[in-house]
């Protein structure tokens, strides 16, 4: 296994959730509406989801940093963010190293649509779950933040494993928990999440499926 560590944690920590509210707001319709990933989910009210996902210039900036830093990315390293939503974290990693070779992919064509207007990666539709278009060892570094727990058991076997084909390193950020006042909030808030587990449950996986990259793991405390 790989190292964890604490790159997307402060950003996280920065939010305010009121995760009783969410709870008792006819969660499930909430729930059916957000996995269909569209507007409503990225833009629409916060029951939804993000409730306006805006570009915020610099707000990825510090993620973007520790990424190319940590896994020393240089011009011409190539990239893959599996689940990239509205790209904005791989466009400040453009703006840091603008010769990075970007691609970065999800389901959502809504997200994928509304990547900020001057990003130069090659985004595309795809499914994490799916065997990936790309060969052996393609990518410099393959990342996926707030993804993969989206994924049901099957299907979190062939993301790890295609992750781990591509890339020559790699770095995955899930929602996890690891008391009981944790795993109630994380219950309370997960909108479009098919696998909640602990955090040892999670590293458990890792290495059955095969995955040797860095990890991290975010907490709704």
């Amino acid at each position: 296994m790989g190292r964890l560590l604490e790159i997307v944690t402060p950003l996280h920590r920065a939010a305010k959730r009121d995760y009783l509210a969410r709870m008792v707001d006819d969660k499930v319709a909430c729930m059916i509406k957000a996995k269909e990933y569209g507007a409503d989910y990225w833009d629409g009210n916060r029951r939804f989801g993000y409730g306006g996902y805006k570009y915020l210039p610099g707000r990825w900036k510090p993620v973007a940093e520790a990424l190319i830093g940590n896994y020393g990315l240089k011009p011409s390293s190539r990239i893959l963010d599996v689940g990239c939503g509205k790209s904005f974290l791989l466009y400040e990693m453009q703006l840091i190293e603008p010769q990075l070779e970007i691609h970065g992919f999800d389901i959502s064509e809504f997200g994928l649509a509304a990547a900020h207007p001057e990003f130069k990666g090659h985004l595309f539709r795809y499914r994490a779950q799916d065997a990936y278009p790309f060969g052996d060892g393609h990518f410099d570094l393959v990342i996926s933040l707030g993804c993969l727990h989206n994924l049901r058991l099957f299907e979190l076997k062939t993301a790890l494993a295609e992750i781990q084909r591509v890339g020559k390193q790699g770095y995955i950020m899930v929602e996890s928990y690891r008391n009981e006042r944790e795993m109630f909030n994380l219950e309370c808030w997960a909108l479009t999440a098919e696998s909640l587990f602990d955090t040892a449950e999670w590293i458990w996986l890792y290495r059955h499926f095969g995955y040797t990259g860095d990890y991290e793991f975010i907490y709704f405390e």
